[in-house]
């Protein structure tokens, strides 16, 4: 079995749990750490010759991470792609569970069963507070509708204020973020790189909760240790 994989998240379930399997990934792919096998491009702009000229017997995407048009052309070249959609925490676990299934996995990976039992055991911390979530800035964007990063500060007590916008990523003006006086700002360290000294200075007077992009956006093995890293940096915000 050789795959492909365009989403960072899956190169990582994939390459954990079966070895030897996966043939190539996107630049993008920063896990599992010393990961040899040909970079193909970005998740929005894949060398579709490149995958088709090393025939994959599957390409993992998915359906917000990758671009349509690059599926399309990768199935028109005869490639089989599965695409994934994962919007909630149960959603992510029953989605790696087909792909790595697709993949040739033919017993589920003590990871992912790590993974379920510590989010069952999650507790969301009391009071819940507010916040809003930037992704990017110049411009500003934020969490807004059914994405997998909101359902998970959902889940530990964290409720964003653009959760109803009828955007999955709006774009937000500063004062407007600032004028709706969250509880707290969340500040993951990718897509955008946000740092101590990049993002908190934009929302003087607010609490900056500065947190691993790769706990809060990635489904696959990094969601075993997510709960207990994601609420140690948002319990660190409280007065």
């Amino acid at each position: 079995m050789r795959v492909v994989s365009l989403v960072p998240s899956l190169t990582e379930a994939v390459a954990v749990s079966l070895p030897g399997v996966l043939a190539g990934a996107t630049d993008w792919c920063t896990h599992p750490a010393g990961l040899d096998v040909p970079r193909l491009g970005g998740t929005k702009n894949p060398a579709v010759e490149d995958i088709v000229a090393l025939a994959p017997d599957l390409v993992v995407a998915n359906e917000e991470e990758n671009r349509g048009p690059d599926l399309a052309a990768l199935r028109a070249a005869g490639v089989d792609v599965l695409v994934t959609e994962v919007r909630e925490v149960p959603q992510a676990f029953r989605e790696l569970a087909r792909v790595l299934h697709a993949c040739g996995a033919r017993t589920r990976p003590r990871w992912l069963d790590e993974a379920e039992e510590a989010w069952a055991d999650v507790t969301p911390c009391e009071p819940r507070r507010s916040a809003i979530v930037p992704i990017w800035r110049r411009p500003w964007m934020v969490l807004g509708r059914e994405t997998f990063a909101g359902d998970v500060l959902s889940r530990l007590g964290v409720d964003h204020l653009y959760a109803a916008h009828e955007d999955r990523y709006p774009r937000i003006p500063l004062d407007e973020l600032r004028a709706a006086a969250p509880d707290l700002v969340v500040l993951p360290d990718e897509p955008y790189r946000f740092t101590p000294a990049d993002g908190p200075e934009a929302f003087p007077g607010l609490p900056c909760a500065l947190v691993s992009g790769r706990h809060l956006t990635w489904y696959g093995p990094s969601l075993a240790a997510a709960p207990r890293v994601l609420a140690s940096a948002l319990r660190a915000t409280r007065p």
